[in-house]
C-alpha cells in the first residue's frame, strides 16, 4: 500500500515539475519582424529557424516579413511584433526620439550593402558624386539601404533631396525596377546585386560586403542587423530574450563552419531568385559580413554613431548614450552555455 500511495505521489509531482519548467520561458510564442527575409542581410535569421534553434530552445517564433527594415521597426514601435531582426543603426535613432530599444547579439559586423548603377547609366554616372538627380533604388525609404546611400551622399557634397528614393522591396520586384529602367542607382544587398551582376545590369560603386569595401567607407567596423527589442520587453521576459538570443549565437557558430552548399541547401530554394549557383556566388560574397561573436564594441557603435548624425544632423551625439543600444548580458550568457 505504501508503495502504491509513493507511486502514485511520483506521477502527480511529474506533471506538476514540468508545468514550472515550461514556466521559465515568460513567452514561448513570439512574433518577429524583419524588413526583407530572403536577403543575406537576414540570413542568420532564416537559418535559425530552418535549423530548428527556436524550438530547441523552447519558442515558437512567427516572423513577419515587412517590405523593409523601417517597417519592421514601426511594427516593433506599434506593439504587433515581440522582437525585430534589423539595422543596429535603428536603436540610436530610437533612442534619439525617447524610444528604449537595445540590441542583444549581432548579426552583422558590417552593413553587406552595395551602390550600383544600371548599365544604362554607367557611362556618366561613374561615382556616388555622380548620383545628383539620379533615381535611386532601395528596399524601402528609412531603411538602412537607404541611410547608407544617403550617408555616401552627404560625403560627397550633396544632400538627401539631390536624388530621388524609391521603394523596390527586397527580391525579384528590385531586380525588375532595375531591368525595366524605373531607376538610374540601387543601393542593396545580395542576392538581389548579385543576380543584377551575373545578369550584366550592374557596375559596383562602393561594396560593404567586405572588410575592405567596409573600412574604405566607415574606417573599420560598422555592424549591421541585430536582434533588438524594446527594454521593456526586456525587463519582463529576459528568459525569453536569453532564449532568442541562445538560438541566434548558436547559428552564428554554425554558419561560421558551414560550406556554401550547406547554406543554399538549409534556406528554401525560392531564396534562390532561380539559380543556386547563383545564391551560392552571392553567399561568398557576403560571408565576410556576418558576425562571429555577436558581440559590438565601442568603436563600431560610434561608426554608426556618425552615419545616423551625418545623414540627420538634427541628432546630436552628445545625447546619445551608446550603452543602452547595446545590451551584451544576453550574449555572455549564450557563450558560457
Amino acid at each position: 500500500m505504501k508503495m502504491r500511495t509513493l507511486l502514485l505521489a511520483a506521477c502527480l509531482l511529474i506533471p506538476a515539475f514540468g508545468a514550472v519548467q515550461a514556466g521559465e520561458i515568460e513567452k514561448p510564442n513570439l512574433t518577429l519582424g524583419v524588413g526583407g527575409k530572403p536577403l543575406l542581410y537576414y540570413l542568420p535569421l532564416t537559418l535559425a529557424e530552418r535549423l530548428g534553434y527556436f524550438k530547441d530552445e523552447g519558442l515558437t517564433v512567427e516572423i513577419n516579413d515587412f517590405g523593409g527594415g523601417s517597417k519592421s521597426l514601426q511594427a516593433l514601435i506599434g506593439g504587433s511584433v515581440d522582437a525585430v531582426t534589423g539595422a543596429y543603426e535603428h536603436t540610436i535613432r530610437m533612442q534619439d526620439k525617447k524610444q528604449d530599444i537595445r540590441a542583444v547579439i549581432d548579426l552583422g559586423r558590417y552593413p553587406g550593402i552595395v551602390v550600383g548603377v544600371s548599365k544604362r547609366n554607367a557611362d556618366t554616372i561613374k561615382s556616388v558624386a555622380d548620383l545628383k538627380g539620379a533615381k535611386i533604388g532601395v528596399t524601402a525609404p528609412g531603411s538602412s539601404t537607404y541611410i547608407l546611400v544617403q550617408y555616401l551622399m552627404m560625403k560627397n557634397g550633396m544632400s538627401a533631396d539631390d536624388a530621388s528614393f524609391i521603394g523596390v522591396g527586397s527580391g525579384a520586384s528590385a531586380v525588375a525596377a532595375m531591368q525595366k529602367g524605373e531607376i538610374d542607382a540601387i543601393s542593396h544587398l545580395d542576392p538581389v546585386i548579385s543576380k543584377l551582376q551575373d545578369m550584366g545590369e550592374l557596375t559596383v560603386l562602393v561594396d560593404t560586403r567586405t572588410t575592405a569595401g567596409t573600412e574604405a567607407v566607415f574606417g573599420g567596423q560598422n555592424p549591421a542587423a541585430v536582434l533588438y527589442f524594446k527594454e521593456s520587453f526586456i525587463k519582463a521576459n529576459p528568459n525569453t530574450v536569453q532564449a532568442l538570443t541562445n538560438a541566434f549565437y548558436r547559428t552564428l557558430k554554425w554558419l561560421e563552419k558551414a560550406t556554401p552548399e550547406e547554406v543554399a541547401a538549409t534556406v528554401p530554394q525560392e531564396y534562390w531568385l532561380g539559380d543556386k549557383g547563383l545564391y551560392i556566388k552571392a553567399f561568398n560574397a557576403s560571408r565576410e559580413s556576418y558576425s562571429t561573436d555577436g558581440n559590438i564594441d565601442e568603436a563600431s557603435m560610434k561608426s554608426a554613431l556618425n552615419l545616423i548624425t551625418t545623414t540627420d544632423p538634427k541628432i546630436d551625439p552628445a545625447k546619445i548614450d551608446l550603452s543602452k543600444t547595446f545590451d551584451g548580458s544576453f550574449l555572455a550568457k549564450a557563450k558560457a552555455k
